[in-house]
């Protein structure tokens, strides 16, 4: 008779399991060696898990762990007989020579419980996928984050020695310098901006805000004609507020420095229009990829985003605005639901290892005045998620403004990793594009 996968006994290893818990009680000071990537649970065996649990209980009390200690600690949990009793643990010793080999008794613990990880996810998703009620891209974005969070699981701990972390910092430092690059992230094109966070690093999240036709979506237009078109660095663009067709004629009126106002009427004279088929022909070579999707779920946007790495190598991720990213859950509070969106832009931005800019609105009280972190809108989350938090200030056009340029800045109100700043910059009301000052280029 033929031996299916559900007849199967999951993956294991006692002899290992046993190795494990005999080099413990034969040197203490193995334990240190373990204690912090292997778990309980990893045991396939209960009564092994049940003496583990008793030696980690040991170790946080810093008592020495023999077969004795280990005895008295599993009777006064009444635990004794459910890890076998006094003879199974004296025979634990039996099982292994020394404890030099400990870690690699381990990874095969680990290994076997990962395996069976694996397998009861896979049987999860299987049942989930007959079930015809739960909609199919919910049912492809929970197993990226089960796998994902899997992965997490069975990540170990490394310890690392500084003349390793030397090591690793000089060839860091020796290859940026073979490139000739001025800053080791994405650059905005925006110099001083750059010179504070040497350019836009990879798993940041960074958030841009401002108060409504302040220039949000205009200043990310800016930095992406950089990043993209001058660059040509692969560039994601989320649009929720906003069809591609509008981003486009933005783009080109950027790029052209051809009025919006004309763009729109088509009262173009001819120098326009060969200064915007040259600005059509360099986007057109720019590797800037769009979504224009109103009211995006998360994790749609998360999937697409993923996509978008995965098939174009983007290198940063633009998102108009965070206020319009739905959650699973939209009758949650909104501080609720922005939280969740704050620390899921968080995390994909850190599994991606790309940053994630996202624009985002400020309280109504910033009205004329400089925004602050206290003014982000929906969640004090989003200010405690972000590495970078940055906000667009300028006072608003009056009749007649249209055609000067105007003076606005970029404030760098957080910067994990950096100091923080003012970063004057200049808006164009023509071509709706914000460039740097003459003295910062």
């Amino acid at each position: 008779m033929e031996t299916t996968l559900a007849d199967k006994v999951p993956p294991h290893n006692i002899e290992a399991e046993q190795a494990v818990l005999g080099a413990i009680l034969l040197n203490w000071a193995a334990m240190a060696d373990v204690v912090s990537n292997l778990k309980a649970d990893r045991f396939y065996s209960l009564q092994n898990q049940v003496i583990y649990e008793a030696l980690q209980n040991l170790y946080s009390k810093n008592i020495t762990g023999d077969t004795i200690s280990l005895i008295n600690e599993l009777t006064s949990e009444g635990k004794l007989d459910k890890a076998g009793g006094p003879a199974y643990i004296a025979s634990l010793t039996d099982t292994v020579p020394s404890a030099a080999n400990i870690e690699n008794y381990a990874d095969i613990v680990m290994d076997r419980a990962a395996r069976r990880d694996l397998i009861k996810l896979s049987d999860e998703l299987k049942a989930d996928s007959f079930d015809i009620s739960k909609k199919s891209d919910n049912l492809l974005d929970s197993a990226e984050q089960k796998i994902f969070s899997l992965a997490q699981k069975n990540e170990t701990t490394e310890i690392y020695a500084a003349k390793d972390i030397m090591i690793k910092e000089i060839e860091l430092i020796d290859a940026r310098t073979k490139t000739k690059n001025k800053f080791t992230g994405v650059p905005t094109g925006f110099n001083r901006l750059d010179t504070y966070t040497s350019g836009f690093q990879k798993s940041e999240l960074i958030i841009i805000g401002a108060r409504p036709s302040i220039g949000k979506t205009a200043v990310a237009l800016s930095m992406m004609q950089n990043i993209a078109c001058e660059k040509g660095i692969p560039c994601g663009f989320f649009s929720l507020e906003m069809p591609y067709e509008s981003i486009g004629m933005r783009l080109l009126a950027q790029e052209a420095n051809v009025p919006m106002q004309k763009v729109r009427s088509g009262l173009l004279r001819i120098s326009d229009i060969q200064k915007l088929q040259q600005a059509a022909s360099k986007w057109y070579k720019a590797p800037l990829y769009v979504v224009d999707t109103p009211n995006m779920r998360l994790l749609e946007l998360r999937a697409m985003a993923r996509r978008m790495v995965k098939n174009h190598d983007i290198k940063i991720i633009f998102i108009d605005y965070i206020g319009l990213i739905t959650t699973e859950n939209p009758n949650a509070p909104v501080y609720e639901q922005m939280s969740e969106v704050s620390k899921s832009l968080k995390a994909l931005a850190r599994e991606l290892e790309i940053p994630i800019v996202a624009l985002c609105q400020v309280a109504r009280d910033a009205e004329g005045n400089e925004p602050n972190l206290a003014q982000l809108r929906g969640s004090g989350s989003i200010e405690q998620d972000a590495d970078v938090v940055m906000f667009l200030h300028r006072d608003r056009l009056k009749d007649g403004d249209m055609t000067e340029a105007q003076d606005a800045k970029l404030i760098l109100a957080k910067q994990r990793n950096g100091a923080t700043g003012d970063i004057p910059i200049l808006f164009i009301p023509p071509y709706s594009k914000f460039v740097q000052k003459a003295d910062e280029e």
